[in-house]
């Protein structure tokens, strides 16, 4: 991944913002263990801020694409009650065993349920609200995911979209790869679609936040 920020700045901020906790640190060990890299996780900096997005939107039902091995189910789950719901959308039957581990071992299997196949299928058949969506899947079915969980978003409800920036790749007009294109397109449309509101933060590979209006 290419760096969107100046690194001194960004370690500079992760050593600034709240530790993450003990079981999100056993998280990478098992993820290096499993996959010989992290670089695919969410990370400590993104995975506090999008702790705050559920702290400070008082979310209690969440909604997630692309599990991975968990980091940022995790993150967010911090901040639901005791009887908040977060439901996880995995594609990879093996990611979503080592999540369903880091899971149960951090002591969330209460509130977060992984469920495996494709996730237009499984958000075909979940009923809203969700007060937040978390989007970090296959890139080239982004703008299928946001048309599919935009009616199931609360009203004051948040959408945050990760890898909106793609290691700067967007902003390349001679990468044409598949997944560049679709993120690029993404983009153009989510920040002209007249029914919501958007911004998009450099932090770590981009994030978009959407809101309805």
């Amino acid at each position: 991944m290419t760096d969107i920020t100046d690194p001194a700045a960004e370690e500079y901020a992760r050593r600034h913002s709240s530790p993450e906790p003990p079981w999100l640190a056993e998280v990478m060990s098992s993820t290096r263990d499993f996959a010989g890299s992290y670089s695919m996780l969410t990370g400590h900096l993104q995975g506090r801020f999008l702790k705050m997005l559920a702290a400070v939107s008082g979310a209690r039902r969440v909604l997630e694409i692309g599990t991975y091995t968990g980091y940022s189910a995790l993150s967010m789950a911090e901040a639901l009650p005791a009887d908040g719901q977060l439901i996880t959308c995995e594609l990879d039957e093996r990611h979503a065993d080592l999540a369903r581990a880091n899971i149960a071992r951090a002591g969330y299997a209460d509130r977060i349920e992984v469920r495996v196949g494709p996730a237009l299928d499984t958000l075909a058949g979940l009923e809203g609200p969700f007060d937040l969506v978390f989007i970090d899947a296959d890139k080239t079915s982004y703008l299928a995911y946001y048309e599919a969980v935009l009616p199931l978003l609360a009203e004051r409800g948040l959408i945050c979209v990760d890898n909106v920036l793609w290691s700067k790749q967007v902003m390349d007009p001679d990468d044409h790869s598949p997944s560049t294109v679709a993120l690029r397109e993404f983009n153009e449309f989510v920040s002209g679609d007249t029914r919501v509101e958007c911004v998009m933060v450099p932090i770590r590979d981009g994030v978009t936040l959407i809101r309805r209006v």
